[in-house]
């Protein structure tokens, strides 16, 4: 009989996502007798849940991105059946999610994987109760960990770096139930990719500099003034600009002005990331889980720019911290540093070299081999139980 495995994400940010898409197809790649399903839990639950838990998330990072910050550090802290605030939140979130919750009871899963906390929290809440039995496994996806991605019983975590799993180990999750196995990305990355017949693919001549900006995948932040900034780089430069899935922000991009020094592209949504990647000498980006782990893995060096307090912040310190990055504090000074690290190219090479030491690219099979071994060991308990 095919094995069962669910994997979890919520669509809070495009990372959660992203990742459950990569532990997905290592699992189909590696085990394709199976039934596999990913599911991004708010779609089972109502509009409103959905917009304040989804949504909102986007509209705070345009506009109030320090109040996430805060959110971020005040959640931080140690969990407690007393404190008001995390009974409140357990309380509307298994209220806005009966559905999810009959999904998980009415299917006879052999291992459940989670790529947000959302989904992980629920679940631990029904091994409490004794209502839910297989084995569920928590992928998190930034470089730091944080309190709410602790929620026992889980059988196993998956941490990006050795801090994050000591982080848990402080939140009580015994260190035998994490693996480092870096952020799970797409197996696209897997293979490497010769920077010069991906730049030939891509029009790109190869007799400059080809600057990488990245928008995320729903294109926020402020995007036209890194874009405007970028270009008063003195020395020519290839720029490839990518927008995600913001049409919007794609066509007002190219409507705008470009330095003729330069010569510019503009995509939207692309399935060739790691192409562009490989092409490129440096990406100009947010530093979020997902983005950083594809960068890392594609050896290319990283200009962070306006990162998200919280999480994206503690990426920033790491990659930093690694030499796999430098940051610009402030749009106005990004021509200056972008095109210092461009005219200086042992500077270059080095982050480069920093950034391919610490890429991971096989952490998504490394994630569905274990998810694998679980369902078998659940499988076999199950078959002990029936004799």
């Amino acid at each position: 009989m095919p094995r069962k495995i669910l994997v979890l994400s919520a669509a809070v940010g495009a990372g959660h996502l992203r990742a459950a898409e990569a532990v997905e197809l290592a699992l189909r790649e590696l085990a394709p007798q199976d039934e596999i399903r990913n599911l991004d839990v708010l779609t089972l639950t109502n509009a409103m849940f959905r917009r304040v838990y989804g949504s909102a998330y986007i509209d705070l990072v345009n506009k109030l991105p320090h109040v996430l910050g805060y959110f971020y550090d005040m959640l931080d802290q140690p969990p407690s059946p007393y404190k008001r605030s995390d009974r409140l939140r357990q309380l509307v979130q298994r209220l806005n999610l009966g559905k999810f919750l009959d999904l998980l009871t009415s299917i006879e899963w052999d291992a459940v994987v989670n790529t947000h906390f959302l989904p992980a929290e629920l679940i631990a809440g029904l091994k409490k109760q004794g209502k839910f039995a297989p084995p569920q496994l928590t992928v998190t996806t930034d470089f730091e960990t944080h309190r709410l991605w602790s929620n026992e019983p889980c059988e196993h975590y998956f941490t990006a770096t050795p801090e994050g799993a000591i982080y848990l180990g402080h939140w009580g999750v015994p260190r035998e139930k994490i693996s480092v196995t870096g952020i799970p990305i797409h197996p696209w990355f897997r293979a490497p990719l010769d920077r010069g017949e991906c730049r030939a693919k891509h029009g790109l001549a190869g007799d400059r500099p080809v600057v990488l900006q990245l928008a995320g995948g729903f294109g926020v932040g402020p995007i036209e003034k890194i874009f405007r900034a970028i270009q008063e780089i003195a020395a020519p430069l290839d720029l490839v600009v990518v927008t995600g899935k913001n049409e919007e922000l794609r066509m007002r991009l190219k409507g705008l002005p470009t330095e003729p020094r330069h010569r510019v592209k503009i995509l939207g949504f692309t399935a060739e990331m790691h192409e562009w990647m490989a092409a490129a000498d440096v990406v100009v980006t947010k530093p979020g889980g997902l983005t950083s782990s594809e960068a890392l893995a594609s050896g290319l060096a990283m200009v962070i720019v306006n990162p998200i307090p919280g999480q994206e912040s503690r990426n920033s310190d790491h990659l930093l911290e690694q030499g796999a990055a430098i940051k610009v504090n402030a749009v106005a000074t990004l021509s200056y540093k972008l095109g210092s690290l461009l005219a200086d190219p042992a500077r270059l090479q080095k982050l480069q070299g920093n950034a391919k030491r610490l890429g991971r690219p096989e952490a998504a099979f490394d994630v569905a081999k274990k998810v694998l071994e679980f369902a078998d060991a659940f499988r076999g308990t199950k078959q002990t139980a029936s004799v």
